[in-house]
């Protein structure tokens, strides 16, 4: 458990996503290993929340050129988490 704890890397901050803040569902970066069952589990332990859907998609790799060169981003997985009514992630705490 305490390797799937880490793999939940950070919450996306966009328009789109803040705007599924009123819908109670919250997206997050996971590590591409992961299943819905662990990713369930996980948010569940850390947020002592109730996950009712989840949602995951791979992304893929975006194409970056730096001058002459092309690299790539590298791709990840995205996970949107659906709650259960009443439950809330607090992602800004209140200053």
């Amino acid at each position: 458990m305490g390797r799937a704890i880490d793999a939940i890397k950070y919450p996306i901050i966009t328009e789109k996503s803040t705007s599924l803040f009123e819908k109670n569902q919250y997206t997050f970066v996971v590590d591409r290993n992961l299943d819905k069952e662990i990713i369930k589990k996980t948010i569940e332990l850390l947020f002592n929340v109730k996950v009712t859907k989840i949602n995951t998609s791979v992304l893929p790799k975006k194409k970056r050129r730096l001058g002459k060169y092309i690299g790539y981003k590298p791709n990840y997985k995205k996970a949107i988490v659906k709650l259960a009514s009443g439950d809330t992630i607090q992602l800004f705490p209140d200053v």
